[in-house]
């Protein structure tokens, strides 16, 4: 694995030496795991002139959650200071002229902090290259997604089991983060969102002590942590009795629309005609106003990457770029329907995209 991580650090090199800059400060949490194997709590990594250090104010543990350290990657503890600090110092006493910083993660202190220590470093913008890096995912990624989907099928699986009328959204989430970490997880990928009756549908929506109750519209969206690594899965269903002619309809509605998006998924295809095939099987049903911002996004060791799945994303997607399709329509004061899926993008000739979350997306009344 060591090759693994040296190769996407020579990859980065290559780019900011291009770019004119002779070492690059990496200080983004999710970027140093990308290109160390870990990410201790307040670490750095400095590509240096000489040799690439992961700086930590404590030696990296080497535990499943956390991933195990790069043995071929030297460690720089700096006790009680800024890493970032310290690894701009380092940098300087290399005899570094340049040094290329992710401004979008510095704050404007730790930026003076940089020159301060250095004050003849100059300070270049390494901008989003570790992130352009991270979208494609090799199959040793894949594997931790497709594990971590398998978790979040299994926990939701479980809980569809139990007896859910009277219960509490906020309960239910509970239950299911705990039935997440049961199963092997390293914790929720995000914080799990129960909504029920007319917060169903709803994006993002924070768990309440609304109790279910019969005929309601149930929507889900968890994910699991496995390795590091994210995925996410939505599901919507009724409760207790048989759906309503309005419920069965706006479902279906949601459910062709999702399945447009999935069906979109292939190498070459623009981001923007993946969102544009959701979009229209709404649009076709005047569901304009309720839709979200973007129709899906990427995942891994953060749960939203790029790409975006919106209207005006730039760019196409590749072969091994893992996403989720994620349609929804809420109707104020009635509720409405999520469906999110994870799928990994694969050419034709491999089967086409591989969806990784299973649970059935049939309309069921629990």
């Amino acid at each position: 694995m060591s090759e693994v991580y040296a190769n996407r650090r020579s990859r980065l090199r290559e780019h900011f030496n291009a770019g004119g800059a002779a070492a690059a400060l990496v200080t983004r949490p999710a970027n140093v795991r990308y290109l160390a194997a870990v990410a201790p709590q307040g670490s750095v990594l400095l590509l240096g002139q000489r040799e690439d250090l992961l700086v930590c104010p404590v030696p990296p543990d080497d535990r499943p959650t956390e991933g195990r350290p790069d043995e071929a990657l030297p460690v720089h503890v700096t006790p009680g200071g800024d890493c970032a600090v310290a690894a701009a110092g380092l940098a300087a006493g290399e005899g570094a002229e340049s040094l290329a910083v992710e401004e979008h993660h510095l704050t404007v202190a730790r930026h003076r902090a940089l020159t301060s220590v250095a004050p003849r470093l100059r300070l270049a913008d390494l901008g989003a290259a570790v992130e352009q890096l991270r979208v494609v995912k090799d199959e040793e990624e894949i594997s931790c997604l497709r594990i971590g989907a398998e978790i979040a099928d299994q926990a939701l699986g479980e809980l569809l089991e139990s007896i859910l009328v009277g219960r509490t959204e906020r309960h239910l989430a509970l239950e299911l983060e705990r039935r997440l970490v049961d199963h092997g997880a390293d914790g929720p990928a995000f914080p799990t969102s129960v909504a029920t009756g007319p917060n169903s549908g709803r994006r993002g929506h924070r768990p309440t002590d609304r109790r279910v109750e019969e005929g309601d519209f149930l929507s889900v969206c968890l994910g699991a942590t496995y390795r590091g690594y994210r995925c996410e899965i939505g599901r919507t269903f009724v409760i207790g009795t048989s759906p309503a002619d309005w419920q069965v309809e706006l479902y279906d509605l949601v459910f062709a629309a999702q399945r447009a998006g999935r069906e979109s998924l292939a190498p070459g295809t623009a981001y923007r005609d993946v969102d544009r095939a959701v979009r229209q099987v709404l649009d076709s049903a005047g569901c304009t106003e309720a839709l979200p911002a973007l129709t899906g996004h990427g995942v891994g060791l953060e749960i939203d990457e790029d790409p975006q799945l919106a209207p005006a994303a730039v760019g196409k997607l590749d072969a091994c770029v893992p996403v989720t399709v994620e349609p929804g329509v809420h109707l104020p004061g009635r509720g409405g329907v999520r469906i999110d899926d994870t799928l990994v993008v694969r050419p034709e000739a491999d089967g086409g995209p591989e969806l990784l979350t299973i649970t059935t997306k049939e309309l069921l009344a629990l």
